[in-house]
């Protein structure tokens, strides 16, 4: 049979499409059939490359005896977390309200106004974990949705009005303060052995390694005049989390590109499922390493990455672009990890005994193996990065395509190729690699043909269709990107373009009367609160990425309206960041910004061909603006020139770029 969502272009919804569940898509009239036959809704949310949400989809949806539960009692309603942002990140709030933690699979219960009763994530067919079976679950929410209804919905009045008293107050922190404080926490949650934070799993948060970077390089200038000798320390912390990834079994050593998180301390063992934003945010951080230390593994490890996506998740080229895909699962044949493990009867099979020996020596694959009985091929044990094995992971790769495949979800996310755009405009402009300019120009466009009206921007694409109204992220995120790409180009269009998305956005979705952004346009949510999210997860938050848009457009352009914007966001989100301002990175790097503007240069071209070979040449934060000879801005000894401003202090005009401006790491 199928149900309500064949006709979906969710790859996640279609996964569910020949359930015995009847599943309806988020819609009116799902919500109007609750009311009508006076039935509960159970709202499952999740996404297609998640582990746990395949295990709950073959233990319980694919159950006949749990689906007839859920087609007598209740009415089912499916929806993909990476579509909708909003419904995702109200009902988490709710799952994590109830639960302490949240997760996907999240699965609400609640009535047919939206007003959730009971929350929870991944419930198994039968009781183990110390969790209830799923149908014994359902049959008793039925129970008490027959015989004790008022008790049962006085629980979805509770935790409604607790969620619209979580907005803190506006009690303000000197934001100054914050980014020392957010840097002490990280430094007492380092793993000085095996790098990363705190214990198992460990998520790779490039905003974090970011944050940190940025905070080095400041540092590092300041402290001979104040005596402070962190910034070494601080730069180490991420160094050894940036190379204990690369080495370990998180990075794809086969076919590059990062995973999801570490299981273990190790960063030996990942969740095998590959997201686009990980991937794109991991590149910017390798990037911005590579700019302050000038190590090449850090370059090469951006390349590869890169590569990765580059190779496997970005869609055939057309006229209007090429658009990058969201994620490749975890699981293949059933078993998660199966696609990226070895044994090293394989190895030697594909390499032959002599080659083969090699590769595993320096790979740590063995007869008995390192992960389950078989190899995650891994570099933690190897003290020589040097070899080259390039023909043999080449081998490697072909035969374990061959060998089984990776679901693709095929997506076209809005926000996510906007991550990606930025960071291949950052890896262009220290490599001056065309290749991967092009693919983020190709990138954008394929943003402005097929995902944007006007100023009017949709969250995602598959298939020649979009998938509805943009978010506050999708806005955010493609306003970095469009001037990651001005700094890439020095095309003013892409300027322009990003000053024009960063006001619909102010305009569609800031709070004028208390400050921040919500995540849903303004009066356009459909459900019982619009959230402004703050919290930086595992990407930034809106709000942060807002407060660094707003202080880089300010810096740039002097445009006095983004200024003072900048400084209410600034207060807004100090409110926010002040009990643990190590979530807040993004926000961490927007005020350091503030208070640190880097240097602001205005070129002087005499020629337009004195500009192709600038922007590798200029720091990754550095606020470039072109301007043509002028009484103002002459011409020094007829040649391009500079003219260069840091604080309040502006140069002489130069014919060379004045001082060392490399030592900012994080891209504008």
């Amino acid at each position: 049979m199928s149900n309500h969502l064949k006709n979906e272009i969710s790859p996640y919804l279609l996964q569910h499409a020949e359930n015995p569940v009847d599943w309806y898509p988020w819609c009116t009239e799902a919500f109007e059939k609750a009311k009508k036959e006076d039935k509960p809704v159970f709202l499952s949310i999740g996404y297609s490359t998640c582990h746990w949400c395949h295990v709950m989809a073959h233990e319980s949806f694919e159950n006949k005896a749990v689906a007839e539960i859920l087609n007598r009692d209740f009415i089912s309603i499916k929806v993909d977390r990476e579509e909708r942002p909003d419904i995702d990140s109200v009902y988490m709030s709710v799952c994590q309200a109830f639960t302490g933690n949240g997760g996907w699979p999240m699965s609400i219960f609640m009535n047919w106004d939206k007003k959730p009763f009971f929350a929870g994530t991944y419930f198994p067919v039968k009781r183990r974990y110390g969790m209830p079976g799923f149908g014994d679950l359902l049959d008793e929410i039925a129970n008490q949705w027959k015989y004790d209804r008022k008790e049962l919905l006085s629980s979805a009045d509770q935790i409604i009005r607790h969620l619209k008293k979580a907005e803190p107050g506006h009690k303000e922190e000197n934001s100054k303060n914050m980014p020392k404080r957010a840097v002490r926490i990280f430094v007492d949650n380092f793993d000085s052995k095996y790098g990363g934070f705190g214990e198992a799993p460990k998520f790779p948060t490039p905003h974090n390694l970011l944050f940190l970077t940025l905070y080095a390089a400041l540092e590092k200038k300041d402290e001979e005049k104040e005596g402070n000798k962190d910034s070494g320390d601080i730069l180490k912390m991420v160094e050894k989390t940036l190379t204990q990834m690369r080495k370990g079994g998180i990075f794809d050593q086969i076919g590059y590109g990062f995973s999801r998180y570490s299981t273990d301390k190790y960063f030996l063992a990942p969740h095998f499922e590959k997201m686009l934003y990980d991937n794109a945010l991991l590149t910017a951080a390798y990037v911005s390493v590579y700019a302050i230390t000038k190590n090449h593994f850090y370059l090469d490890t951006a390349e590869k990455t890169a590569q990765y996506v580059l190779r496997e998740m970005t869609c055939e080229e057309t006229s209007d672009g090429r658009g990058f895909y969201s994620a490749q699962d975890a699981d293949s044949e059933g078993v998660e990890g199966k696609y990226y493990t070895f044994t090293l009867a394989e190895i030697e099979e594909v390499l032959g005994e002599e080659r083969g020996k090699a590769f595993a020596g320096t790979f740590d694959i063995s007869a008995e193996g390192n992960f389950e009985g078989v190899n995650i091929p891994n570099l933690l044990k190897s003290e020589d990065l040097n070899s080259d094995f390039s023909g043999e992971i080449q081998k490697l790769y072909d035969y374990r395509k061959k060998r089984s495949k990776l679901h693709l979800d095929d997506k076209i996310l809005t926000s996510w190729n906007s991550m990606m755009i930025a960071a291949l405009s950052m890896l262009s402009r220290v490599t001056q690699k065309e290749e991967y300019l092009k693919a983020a120009t190709d990138g954008q466009m394929f943003i402005e043909k097929n995902l944007s009206e006007g100023l009017a921007l949709y969250t995602g694409y598959r298939k020649g269709k979009c998938s509805g109204k943009a978010f506050l992220d999708d806005y955010a995120f493609y306003v970095t990107a469009l001037m990651e790409l001005y700094h890439a180009t020095l095309n003013k269009e892409y300027l322009e373009k990003a000053k024009g998305f960063c006001d619909e956005a102010v305009k569609r979705f800031f709070d004028k009367e208390k400050g921040g952004f919500y995540l849903s346009g303004l009066g356009s949510t459909e459900l019982f609160m619009n959230p402004k999210e703050t919290y930086d997860g595992a990407i930034p938050s809106g709000n942060s990425l807002m407060a660094y848009n707003l202080v880089r457009l300010h810096q740039l352009t002097g445009r006095e309206e983004y200024g003072r914007l900048a400084q209410k966001q600034i207060r807004f989100m100090s409110c926010h960041a002040q009990n643990y301002p190590a979530g807040y990175s993004m926000f961490m790097i927007a005020s350091l910004l503030y208070d640190n503007p880097p240097e602001h240069i205005v070129v002087v071209p005499k020629r337009s061909s004195d500009l192709e070979k600038l922007p590798n040449r200029l720091s990754l934060l550095a606020n470039v603006v072109i301007e043509a000879q002028s009484g103002k801005y002459p011409l020094l000894n007829d040649r391009t020139t500079f003219y260069v401003c840091k604080g309040h202090t502006c140069y002489p005009p130069v014919n060379m770029l004045y001082g060392d401006l490399t030592s900012f790491p994080f891209p504008q």
